[in-house]
């Protein structure tokens, strides 16, 4: 390629470039470990931008997140749980009435509301905007994962599929709202298994029922589930 034709082509891939540029805000970039984010969350919440910016989708999928980010369907569908439970982002659902479709889109006002409130105290402290310590670097004895984080694995062994933002949400909720032990989630997705039926409804089911009969263990949850196969009721 001679000297003219590299810059036509330098020219018109600069021009590419410059159309589809997402903006990302400066103090996410700069601040992000003040809000206890890692690497690997702040990079999602930037693709979350650029999908929304750049190629007008409200809700890519784990299989384009994947894709872009280089990580397993399971680590990104771990971090968008941890996302949601930190309130940086939620997910919405919308009613298309014309073609009367419902559909889901990611939400980051909680990420936006709290760069704003970082944003204030710097101006009402300046002195705090450039003594920003490092991240503490984990100790050996420190675990990995939360609590309960397995727990996905587990579920997506038995779904046999990644799980769904929207399913890592419910999983959290029974774990942080509903505060189910997590062995008993485990015997409730065995049970879903046994009758057939391993969709979250019936699960979220199970472990109502249980909670309405004070089954509290997994020992209680054998014997109410032995004793309503053979007729009774608990």
């Amino acid at each position: 390629m001679d000297s003219a034709g590299w810059k036509t082509w330098a020219d018109g891939a600069s021009a590419g470039l410059g159309a589809g540029m997402a903006i990302i805000p400066h103090m996410l970039l700069r601040h992000y470990r003040k809000l206890k984010l890692s690497d690997q969350e702040v990079l999602l919440l930037i693709h979350l931008i650029s999908f929304k910016q750049v190629e007008q989708k409200d809700f890519p999928t784990l299989e384009e997140l994947q894709e872009v980010m280089g990580i397993s369907a399971q680590a990104i569908a771990q971090n968008l749980q941890k996302l949601l439970k930190a309130g940086m982002i939620s997910i919405d659902e919308e009613l298309d009435e014309l073609r009367n479709i419902q559909y889901e889109r990611y939400n980051l006002s909680g990420l936006y509301e709290k760069l704003g409130r970082l944003l204030a105290e710097q101006h009402r402290n300046p002195s705090e905007q450039h003594t920003e310590q490092p991240a503490r670097r984990k100790t050996a004895a420190e675990p990995e994962q939360e609590p309960g984080s397995n727990l996905f694995v587990v579920f997506e062994k038995e779904f046999g599929r990644p799980l769904s933002p929207m399913e890592c949400e419910t999983i959290s909720g029974w774990i942080d709202d509903d505060r189910y032990p997590e062995e008993l989630i485990r015997m409730a997705l065995k049970e879903a298994v046994f009758a057939g039926k391993v969709h979250f409804r019936y699960i979220d089911r199970i472990l109502l029922e249980w909670s309405r009969n004070r089954v509290k263990t997994v020992s209680d949850a054998k014997a109410y589930t032995q004793k309503f196969r053979n007729g009774g009721r608990a």
